[in-house]
């Protein structure tokens, strides 16, 4: 892989690792991996989603869903319609809140078709922590709103409201929360930390995990093997049981790739599921270019759905991406756009929905994770995308 970089790039990911450096000689020479990751990601002006980069799309790091497709956000709109008309009947305001917007794609998918359909949508708020993109965000949705003349408030929020009564939405969110990792050594889970080495960003085994730090899988079985290393997500669950307590009524979405338990601490995956992503690499080395690099994980399902339920979620789904959109009628919404005999139209339609639904590009290893609270009268199996099989049953 070659990627040549530019002095100003050489000059940022220097800059950052001296600040790692310096946090980890002020910590005794140890810190643990998600102060690495957290630095990373977002430590001020230097961090990945903290800095000015271009992330998304072609020219960026990945892409998403919403970028892939229009039809992504427009079939969202099929499950979440009907809980944003019972706010309605009930004289409540109707509300969406997105977390982590990107480039604003998805909500301008979203808002279109509600627009489309005449659904006076009261407000929707976007939760951001990267000005780049909040002021991306922005600049574009602002413009479409007067191009498109909806009749939605736009906001841009430094917290969750109190008591919030609406339709929360993170689209690949949950991947970017700082992990830990550990390691299994001698019968124990060992916390998997860093130092430096030989002027170097190196691995250091710190002291054993306290047990009820542990999800019940890894406490449970024996079939892992000396030195396999994983992840685990205390933050990314406080995350999701702070957000459904903090909630009065609604609907929480959630999409990102990961598997439950026994899937994500197979036996097999002994080197976890961590990655580090640079223009559109794959890379394993968390300690590549840091600043420049995205870092995730993949998501641990069960673990979220147990931090929902603990949160007060009266309900849970999980199911994978394509079942998701195919039961909440994305082909119908295909054809009801564009016709099959103009191939200029629909190839490059057909062509997205492929990476969306294939089981080989998205379509699979996409998870779709939604949780319901204080929704009187409506189970989540009700609604359009949700009545498939429930993975977490």
């Amino acid at each position: 892989m070659d990627i040549t970089l530019t002095d100003a790039e050489k000059e940022h990911s220097s800059a950052l690792l001296s600040e790692i450096a310096q946090e980890i000689a002020s910590c005794a020479g140890w810190i643990p991996f998600s102060r690495y990751m957290e630095m990373a990601l977002y430590q001020p002006g230097k961090g990945y989603y903290s800095a000015g980069a271009h992330k998304l799309g072609a020219g960026g790091d990945f892409t998403t869903a919403p970028e892939i497709s229009p039809f992504f956000g427009i079939t969202m709109t099929n499950t979440i319609l009907p809980i944003l008309e019972g706010f309605r009947q009930n004289g409540l305001p109707t509300r969406i809140l997105e977390f982590g917007a990107g480039t604003g794609k998805l909500a301008e998918s979203i808002l279109n078709r509600l627009h489309e359909l005449d659904f006076p949508l009261d407000q929707y708020d976007i939760i951001e922590i990267s000005p780049d993109l909040a002021q991306r965000q922005a600049h574009h949705l602002q413009g479409m709103s007067e191009l498109r003349g909806w009749d939605t408030k736009l906001n841009w929020l430094s917290a969750l409201p109190n008591a919030f009564q609406g339709v929360l939405i993170a689209n690949e969110v949950l991947d970017a929360i700082p992990c830990e990792l550990i390691i299994f050594k001698d019968g124990v889970w060992r916390w998997q930390g860093i130092t430096i080495a030989n002027g170097s960003l190196s691995w250091k085994t710190g002291a054993a995990v306290n047990q009820e730090l542990l999800p019940d899988y890894l406490l449970s079985n024996d079939l892992f093997p000396d030195g396999y290393i994983t992840e685990i997500h205390p933050q990314a669950n406080a995350w999701m049981s702070a957000l459904c307590q903090a909630i009065n009524s609604g609907l929480i979405m959630a999409f990102d790739y990961g598997f439950p338990d026994s899937e994500y601490y197979h036996p097999q995956r002994q080197q976890g599921t961590l990655m580090a992503h640079h223009r559109h690499h794959a890379i394993p080395d968390p300690f590549h270019l840091p600043g420049l690099c995205d870092l995730t994980s993949h998501v641990e399902w069960s673990s979220i759905a147990q931090s929902a339920l603990n949160g007060g979620s009266n309900d849970i789904f999980l199911c994978n991406q394509a079942a998701y959109l195919l039961e909440a009628g994305i082909g119908e919404l295909v054809l009801e756009k564009a016709d099959p005999a103009n191939p200029d139209v629909f190839l490059p339609i057909s062509n997205a929905l492929q990476k969306l639904l294939s089981e080989a590009e998205m379509g699979e290893l996409f998870k779709v994770f939604a949780c319901s609270k204080n929704l009187s009268n409506r189970d989540l199996s009700d609604l359009p995308g949700l009545g498939g099989r429930n993975r977490l049953g």
